[in-house]
């Protein structure tokens, strides 16, 4: 019910303020359990995508939504919770993974459709990062259900990262169809299979979304893109301590 509640209301008013297109609803099946496997470029992605579907979609959250102290931590996870939000553990760990697909499984089998972004995390420049094996293929093996690619499209437009005022800006979805990959039953733990499985997802939401394509973990190239910002910030500190400028030069008296 309160799922329903919030679709009306959120969902509604998303749609309503940000009219997003959608091609490819007819990807989506009537009833069953299906995995959709997404691009990640915003944290309202989580909100368009259930907004223009008929049926309810569960994600996978970082557990911090739910586990914040204080009257808001307790509003924060409730919200979390009435939009079908489970909390994972991304700080790392095998027991971490497990029960994020022990959680995705059990989805599933009640016949739902379970939503995940195969890149783990937010990209943090527009483009599309190496999708991590770890979690989407094994689902989509010990499950047997099929991966519908989505791509969400100018949702990092709409809620830039650290921005709190969202701007209008229409965003888009394109839904693929429906890759089946029962030809790798029981071959969960070939590290090869899950790869294999996880690069072809990767590329039809390329395909997709038309986005760049980096052989990288997003993860890895955030810290890249920190440890960048870092070492610019150390040089603009070690010059201005030297009395330079920022072309490296000595100021003139």
């Amino acid at each position: 019910m309160f799922y329903g509640a919030m679709k009306l209301s959120i969902g509604g008013s998303l749609k309503l303020a940000f009219r997003p297109w959608v091609e490819g609803l007819e990807n989506i099946p009537a009833e069953g359990p299906a995995i959709l496997a997404s691009n990640h470029l915003s944290f309202s992605d989580s909100f368009f995508l259930p907004a223009v579907l008929d049926r309810k979609v569960t994600f996978i959250a970082k557990q911090e939504y739910f586990t914040s102290p204080g009257v808001k931590g307790k509003l924060t996870a409730a919200f979390f919770k009435g939009v079908g939000q489970l909390p994972v553990d991304r700080s790392g760990g095998r027991g971490a993974g497990e029960a994020a697909i022990k959680s995705g499984i059990e989805v599933l089998e009640r016949g739902e459709l379970f939503g995940i972004y195969p890149e783990g995390t937010r990209s943090p420049d527009g483009r599309l990062y190496r999708g991590k094996p770890g979690g989407l293929a094994r689902v989509a093996l010990l499950s047997g259900a099929p991966v519908i690619p989505v791509a969400m499209i100018d949702t990092e437009k709409v809620q830039p990262p650290g921005k709190v005022l969202p701007k209008m800006i229409r965003p888009g979805i394109r839904i693929g169809e429906p890759l089946d990959f029962s030809r790798y039953h029981g071959m969960d733990g070939d590290r090869f299979i899950l790869r294999s499985v996880t690069d072809e997802v990767m590329y039809k939401i390329m395909e997709l979304s038309g986005q760049e394509y980096v052989d990288i973990y997003a993860t890895a190239a955030k810290r890249q893109i920190a440890d960048e910002a870092k070492r610019k910030a150390e040089e603009e500190k070690a010059a201005k301590a030297a009395g330079l400028d920022k072309a490296g030069k000595q100021p003139e008296a």
